[in-house]
């Protein structure tokens, strides 16, 4: 994996991360104004399953 790999990787982060509020702003303010009052363990538990999940992903897909 060299440094082209990771710049697409992330290149396709910010796509999909600017996908809600472009569609619905509506819904992506609701879902961040959650996100704020969440408490810093539940964001970490939120975190650490997104990880999880994406290296799941990443082994089973490729």
């Amino acid at each position: 994996m060299g440094a082209s790999d990771v710049a697409v990787a992330l290149a396709l982060v910010l796509v999909l991360e600017g996908m809600l509020p472009f569609l619905s702003p509506s819904a992506w303010r609701n879902a961040f104004k959650k996100l704020v009052k969440m408490s810093d363990g539940q964001l970490r538990f939120f975190g650490l399953t997104s990880m999880i999940v994406g290296l799941i992903a990443l082994l089973i897909l490729p």
